[in-house]
């Protein structure tokens, strides 16, 4: 649609991660530092909170993507409304580890064999948590108590924990105190400032070919930035819309008028209620990358997969609903003149 009529190779303001569009401004470079510090040290927890949408999984993803010839075998804890019980089960089968029917014994046994033998390998491996917020302060616990697994004064396992702006809280809690101890690095992501909420949408239009058309103000720009808050993920869904509305409209020069115009389209879309819902979905899961000897690897569960491909499908359908709703409304009011 709109990618054609702006000579785009792609869409630029896509809702799934995708570390080619990672923007890095001055919070997420410091994260990503304290990501890779994390790394070199090999042990104990990283954190890194944000408000929805503020990217951290795309800061993980772009991660990632920059250590593919790494020795690093890692898998993602896909599902955290999780009882104490649950979580080291889990936590298996992120790694492709039988869990079904076994004891907690035995689990645990299967994941410290399973460890042991990639540091034989020479490899170190990750745990990567999202949306850690979710899980109660019991399976936090036993996850502290998996980095208890050594060799040779080395740990075996290392945890990323990504969660919302609460989780500072919750690890604040006493009864987590070793939690505590064993975190060695630590950044709240907060939202983009107005100066780098248009270098952000300027960047990823770049990215995919953008050479000044369309043409967005100065005034638009900081319209934009007060309607998002300067969280990507909002500048992500406004840009998207604000594009397709420059392109029904034949528009080669976004304005203030023309911002505020779709602003009002939305807000007349969609309830105040559903709206303050959808601010407050999770993140995008990360996408199982493929696991070989040299790479990264992320384990997903099914019900992941399967959700996801739900989740694009229905994305798909309400965009082609909207082009459908736009149109229909331009011949209506060409019909009238």
């Amino acid at each position: 649609m709109y990618e054609s009529f702006y000579r785009f190779s792609a869409k630029p303001f896509q809702l799934s991660p995708d570390p080619k569009f990672f923007f890095g401004s001055q919070g997420h470079k410091r994260a990503m530092s304290y990501l890779r510090y994390g790394l070199t040290q090999g042990e104990g927890f990283i954190v890194i909170t944000g408000g929805v949408g503020t990217g951290k999984t795309t800061l993980v993803r772009t991660l990632f993507a920059d250590l593919a010839e790494e020795n690093i075998v890692a898998a993602q804890l896909v599902n955290t409304h999780l009882e104490a019980d649950d979580t080291l089960r889990m936590v298996a089968a992120s790694f492709g580890l039988a869990h079904e029917g076994a004891s907690k014994a035995a689990i645990l046994k299967n994941l410290e064999t399973f460890l042991m033998a990639r540091a034989r390998e020479g490899k170190r491996v990750l745990l990567v948590v999202d949306e850690a917020q979710n899980l109660p302060p019991e399976s936090l616990e036993e996850l502290r108590m998996l980095s208890n697994f050594e060799a040779g004064g080395r740990s075996l396992l290392q945890s990323f924990l990504l969660g919302q702006s609460g989780f500072k809280d919750t690890i604040q809690i006493e009864r987590l105190e070793q939690l505590r101890q064993r975190i060695i690095a630590a950044f709240h992501l907060e939202p983009l400032s107005p100066e780098e909420t248009r270098d952000y949408i300027e960047h990823r239009m770049r990215l995919v070919g953008w050479q000044g058309d369309p043409e967005i103000s100065v005034e638009a720009h900081q319209a934009i930035f007060e309607i998002s808050g300067g969280v990507p993920r909002r500048i992500n869904n406004f840009c998207d819309r604000l594009l397709l509305y420059g392109y029904l409209e034949e528009l080669h020069a976004l304005e203030l008028k023309h911002v505020q115009e779709v602003a009002n389209e939305l807000k007349q879309e969609t309830p105040a209620t559903a709206s303050e819902a959808a601010a407050h979905d999770p993140e995008p899961e990360l996408p199982e990358l493929p696991s070989a000897p040299i790479h990264v690897g992320i384990s997903q569960s099914r019900e992941s997969e399967q959700l996801e491909g739900v989740e694009t499908r229905v994305g798909i359908l309400e965009e082609r609903i909207d082009i459908l709703e736009r149109a229909l409304r331009r011949f209506l009011e060409t019909s009238r003149r």
